[in-house]
């Protein structure tokens, strides 16, 4: 989502275009994940943000990398540690920095 430019709604096309997915696939997980409701404008068209199409790529990933059943996603979506998505990505990545900077301090001195 980097390589597009951040707003503050986007329609489905817009999800579609982002995630990979086709219309229909999101509408459907939207009857089968009660945490996925985008709201919908006066023209009953669904506007989505960005923490929901977050969601969706997280329920991508689970169905089609992990190869979960939707009840499985559904689950695991419910555990509070799951949600956090790329934590221990991002801790490793602050100690390779900081391990860095040491060393370049170290040499410094």
């Amino acid at each position: 989502m980097s390589a597009v430019q951040e707003k503050l709604f986007y329609k489905i096309s817009d999800v579609c275009e982002l995630t990979g997915l086709e219309a229909y696939v999101i509408r459907f997980w939207e009857t089968e994940f009660p945490m996925l409701h985008p709201k919908k404008s006066k023209g009953n068209q669904r506007i989505y943000v960005k923490k929901e199409i977050d969601l969706i790529l997280e329920i991508k990933r689970l169905l089609y990398q992990e190869k979960l059943t939707i009840a499985g996603a559904r689950k695991r979506l419910r555990q509070p540690s799951v949600r956090k998505i790329g934590r221990n990505d991002s801790s490793e990545t602050l100690r390779a920095v900081k391990k860095e900077l040491q060393a370049i301090l170290h040499l410094l001195n």
